[in-house]
């Protein structure tokens, strides 16, 4: 983990770019652009929410899920296959699965800087309301162990660079685009609605969403116990299959 902050402070300019200007072109472009064609207010938790204060927690969420999945893939696989940086860690006292815990750790770091970067920019537009966006980094931290987790999965088993298209394309795409960040759930049928639960974001989202605007839902108990469950899963099981994968 040490390591991988050693690095990112050296291209920390470039790492910062990112999460402050993609949050500005969304709140530009879908919600003042897209949702000025939007009349009704949408109702969340039994509030009712203009459509850019409805996006804004969705951008949160989703730098959460970006932040830790893109370090966890590429940037893991990079440094175990071809830098080589996890046979080097593993020839001093360091074991395996200290290794998998620091990039977990790093991936959520990595969560939680982006995060706060891209919530001060929504904070700053006046999208945010005290004291709940006191506890979105915090959110952010355990949010980012789930998905540095999950990526951590794909990472083991993939033989090259090339297959992380299927979890980006098969998984990450869905979850962008339908777990409760641009639209409300309750606009899908009901089959959808059932689907869109059993996708991590969609909890993320929700959490996120309850924090902004200081509401406390069913949600919140809901995400968080499966932010918890899934956490532990995939951080069992990615070091399971590092072992099968590194431990000959």
């Amino acid at each position: 983990m040490k390591r991988n902050r050693d690095v990112f402070l050296t291209t920390w300019k470039t790492n910062f770019l990112s999460p402050f200007l993609e949050p500005i072109l969304y709140l530009v472009a879908m919600g003042l652009g897209f949702g000025a064609h939007i009349q009704a207010d949408i109702v969340y938790g039994g509030r009712s929410l203009d459509y850019i204060k409805f996006l804004a927690p969705g951008l949160v969420a989703i730098s959460i899920m970006y932040g830790a999945f893109f370090e966890c893939t590429y940037s893991s696989f990079v440094r175990m296959y071809y830098q080589k940086t996890f046979d080097a860690i593993l020839a001093t006292p360091l074991s395996l699965e200290d290794i998998i815990t620091g990039e977990i750790l790093w991936g959520a770091t990595k969560s939680f800087i982006d995060a706060t970067i891209v919530l001060g920019v929504i904070a700053a537009f006046g999208y945010a309301e005290l004291p709940g966006l006191l506890l979105i980094p915090l959110i952010a931290l355990v949010g980012g162990l789930m998905f540095a987790a999950l990526a951590m999965l794909f990472t083991a088993i993939v033989p090259n660079m090339d297959p992380f298209n299927y979890p980006f394309f098969l998984l990450i795409t869905p979850m962008f685009l339908f777990s409760g960040t641009f639209f409300p759930l309750s606009v899908l049928p009901e089959w959808g609605q059932q689907l869109a639960l059993v996708l991590p974001l969609t909890h993320e989202s929700n959490i996120a969403r309850d924090l902004f605007y200081n509401m406390l839902t069913t949600e919140v108990a809901i995400g968080a116990a499966y932010v918890i469950v899934l956490t532990a899963v995939c951080f069992l099981a990615s070091i399971y299959l590092m072992k099968r994968r590194l431990v000959k």
